[in-house]
């Protein structure tokens, strides 16, 4: 039966209106996608303030009417559900949560059996109201596996280790040197990261075979012929969001032939990273 007028749920609806017009990175997949990629779990793993296992308890759902920006194929549901554990986060959690998510409906407008499965919740405290969570997109909820788990705890470890690679958000320069010989040279390309910190690209030519390249996400020296690997953090701030090309200005190489080179050394390394694939997107 669908859930009529309730003043918790016209909170949390306010609350998904504030998550529907996410990134598209955080945006919804359609009910036939296939399942999330590594920058999809860590998209949402790294947006969320909370990263929670519950399980569902109870299920509502909520008339269309009253849901906007709910997808075709979705419904709304209001969720009452007992905590499991806190993966990240320090919002302290009572043992039920309660919040609103859009599960997609089969031929017959049925939702998914979930009461008394295991989620993992992608989410947000509420400011001022214990015990509901804002999911950090409408469909940020995913059925607990034994695999996917392990695939999200590998990303969450990756993501609080001290060393972990700081957010890029765009090229800050780069430039071309030539060497002293025929066919020598380095390219440093310097990233701009959230937080300030250090992060370059240093492409290596030596003359007597294809380029070298490393990154480093500090000040000491890039670790050269080890790009980083599909499926790891490092790949992941590269890979997906290193624009296409840098930015206007910021190719400062001496000269035409040398500017030339940098912006190849540049979209060399886009290729060797691939593509960034996103199945929720």
């Amino acid at each position: 039966m669908p859930v009529k007028s309730n003043p918790l749920l016209a909170a949390l609806s306010g609350a998904i209106l504030a998550v529907c017009a996410v990134p598209a990175a955080a945006q919804p997949a359609g009910p036939q996608d296939p399942g999330p990629t590594f920058a999809d779990i860590a998209d949402l793993a790294d947006s969320a303030g909370l990263v929670v296992l519950v399980e569902v308890a109870k299920m509502l759902r909520v008339e269309n009417e009253r849901a906007p920006g709910l997808q075709p194929g979705y419904g709304r549901f209001y969720i009452e559900a007992k905590t499991r554990a806190l993966l990240t986060g320090s919002a302290p959690l009572g043992e039920s949560v309660k919040y609103l998510v859009d599960l997609p409906l089969d031929a017959r407008g049925k939702p998914p059996k979930l009461k008394k499965h295991s989620v993992f919740l992608f989410a947000r405290a509420v400011p001022g109201h214990p015990g509901e969570l804002q999911l950090v997109s409408p469909t940020a909820q995913w059925e607990r596996t034994a695999a996917g788990e392990a695939r999200l705890r590998r990303v969450l470890q990756s993501l609080v280790s001290p060393d972990a690679p700081a957010k890029v958000t765009g090229v800050r320069e780069l430039f071309y040197v030539p060497g002293n010989l025929a066919g020598q040279g380095e390219t440093q390309i310097f990233l701009k990261t959230e937080d300030g910190s250090a992060a370059s690209i240093t492409v290596r030519h030596d003359g007597s075979g294809p380029p070298v390249w490393g990154v480093s996400f500090s000040e000491l020296v890039a670790d050269m012929g080890r790009p980083p690997q599909p499926g790891t953090l490092t790949w992941y701030r590269l890979a997906c969001f290193l624009p296409n090309m840098p930015p206007p200005g910021a190719n400062v190489s001496d000269g035409f032939a040398a500017k030339r080179q940098a912006e190849a050394d540049y979209r060399m390394v886009l290729g060797e990273l691939g593509v960034c694939r996103r199945n929720l997107s």
